[in-house]
């Protein structure tokens, strides 16, 4: 399922950046201190994007806000842990490569690439602990949902556990749109 799709007559520039995926899946449980979100996996769609394309950030912002997916943002990760309460985030690594912890101090750690695409649920905490090669990230939420920051505080809880329950599925998936795999994997 790796490798470019085939070009084909009437594709954008944008589609042309895409790539079929292999997808990671993970299930974070609740640790006490960081909710976690036990019913929506993180994924991690491995080399979902032609990291050599040019124009890559900017091609990317135009596909997210294709896929209703807004406020976009272009930056480095957080070096502390941190989640959203009120949002579900995709993360697309646009330049270097950095590794990241995914569900507090005990969770899983994994080395993420140029042309990564990381989709994170609500509640679930994340943290950049090292980068190299100009680590670049293009960020952004399912539309109309604006994202809060939660540190993992005592007194977050239970009204963040409440956020995440409400926080609703996105319409399509930021890369592949209303088709795409994250449907089918948060399809709860």
């Amino acid at each position: 399922m790796n490798g470019k799709r085939k070009h084909g007559a009437g594709r954008s520039a944008v589609e042309e950046i895409v790539r079929a995926p292999n997808i990671e899946m993970h299930t974070l449980a609740d640790t006490g201190v960081f909710p976690n979100n036990a019913t929506l996996p993180l994924l991690i769609y491995r080399q979902a994007l032609d990291a050599d394309a040019p124009g890559l950030i900017e091609q990317v912002q135009k596909l997210f806000a294709d896929n209703q997916w807004d406020g976009s943002w272009v930056d480095s990760m957080h070096d502390f842990h941190h989640y959203h309460s009120t949002a579900h985030e995709v993360l697309a690594i646009c330049g270097g490569q950095a590794e990241v912890r995914f569900g507090g101090d005990y969770g899983i750690t994994r080395t993420i690439s140029a042309g990564d695409v990381i989709l994170i649920p609500a509640g679930i905490a994340h943290k950049r602990l090292t980068a190299g090669g100009a680590f670049v990230v293009v960020g952004a939420y399912p539309q109309g949902q604006g994202y809060d920051m939660c540190y993992g505080e005592e007194g977050e809880r239970p009204k963040v556990d409440e956020n995440i329950a409400r926080v609703p599925l996105p319409k399509a998936d930021p890369i592949y749109g209303p088709d795409g795999p994250l449907l089918q994997y948060w399809n709860v």
